[in-house]
């Protein structure tokens, strides 16, 4: 049987499973932590303490497993501003880069 998609993560993008998301879990692209502020639906980096679930207990480091009882996985490519902030620096390295 075949795992159905259920988010993406954060940092790099790769599809992820539901069983993906265990708070010891890692991406097996990037070994980044997938259960996370950043890798959450509610994750908003213009509300207050950063997440739109006004319930939920304020975390520090977004970028960390947590306990969250309202994580719900994101879906999408990567983390607002990573992705492309990776491929913006390729791409001004490539204009740069002396022949």
């Amino acid at each position: 049987m075949a795992l159905e998609k259920s988010g993406n993560c954060w940092y790099c993008g790769t599809e992820l499973t539901t069983l993906d998301y265990g708070r010891a879990d890692t991406c097996r692209q990037c070994g980044r932590d997938t259960k996370t502020c950043k890798g959450c639906e509610h994750y908003d980096s213009g509300s207050n303490n950063e997440c739109r679930e006004n319930q939920a207990e304020r975390v520090l480091d977004k970028e960390r497993s947590n306990f969250c009882d309202y994580f719900r996985p994101r879906a999408g490519t990567g983390s607002p501003g990573t992705g492309s902030r990776n491929s913006a620096k390729a791409a001004a390295e490539a204009l740069f880069k002396k022949k």
